[in-house]
């Protein structure tokens, strides 16, 4: 038996990467799912890819216009939105001398006002509609601690994890369970960026920084997306019913909380 059949999801950032790998989970699971992403062009290639089973929502987690229409989108393509995830985030890197504010904020308004207001709206759907929905935030090992060179985007992970306990405990009275994955080093075209920030700072030679964080990991490599895919399905389906407001780590053993 599939474990989402009948159920419709809005995966934020999800043309490419971990979001993608999401989808296509939720797909072979038996969801309906909307890829919604700032390049609406990339979204529409995957859900193409993915089958008749995805639609493509451009969204902007930064514009509330753009959030709200692309709640109204899904929900009049899908019917309602039993599933969110937030996964749309950016990384940034700098010694904490060379924090600009135009950087500190880009990064918040993506990271935790988009998480934020993106549940937020989907909520709203949830309890005007009767749903018993499940929200799934996108936190990171780096929520869990600091690190020297990455201030901004360790600090918007930690405030994930702080929005899903209170969103959890706020929103479990409606009967929606909100709860977050904390991945760890996870591989993909993005690395290409998190190498050239540790490049530049640390004075290494490009790709160094990936083969060490590599190496550091317990089991043995970086994560995959589809790495993450299982704990996704899981929070989203029937059997998470009684969890509420907590945060899992899917990292290889790189951090145990």
């Amino acid at each position: 038996m599939m474990r989402l059949e009948g159920k419709s999801a809005l995966i934020t950032g999800a043309a490419r990467g971990i979001g993608r790998s999401f989808a296509e989970a939720y797909v072979r699971e038996g969801a309906r799912v909307a890829i919604a992403d700032i390049n609406i062009e990339r979204a529409e290639q995957a859900a193409a890819e993915i089958g008749p089973s995805a639609v493509a929502v451009e969204m902007d987690v930064t514009d509330q216009r753009s959030i709200d229409a692309a709640v109204a989108t899904t929900v009049q393509a899908l019917g309602q939105i039993d599933i969110l995830i937030n996964n749309a985030a950016l990384f940034t890197a700098a010694p904490v001398t060379e924090i600009t504010r135009e950087d500190y904020q880009r990064v918040f308004d993506i990271n935790v006002a988009g998480s934020l207001f993106t549940l937020q709206a989907v909520a709203k759907h949830m309890i005007d509609q009767g749903v018993k929905g499940k929200i799934i935030n996108m936190a990171s090992q780096a929520g869990r601690r600091g690190e020297p060179l990455v201030a901004v985007y360790c600090a918007t992970k930690a405030a994930v994890i702080s929005l899903t306990q209170s969103a959890g405990l706020n929103l479990i009275g409606h009967g929606i369970n909100v709860n977050a994955i904390a991945p760890g080093v996870v591989d993909g075209e993005h690395w290409d960026g998190v190498d050239a920030f540790f490049a530049k700072y640390e004075n290494k030679k490009p790709g160094q920084k990936k083969k060490e964080v590599a190496a550091g990991v317990p089991f043995g490599r970086m994560g995959q997306p589809e790495d993450l895919t299982g704990m996704a399905v899981f929070l989203a389906s029937d059997e998470a019913e009684y969890i509420v407001a907590q945060c899992y780590n899917v990292d290889g053993g790189q951090w145990m909380s």
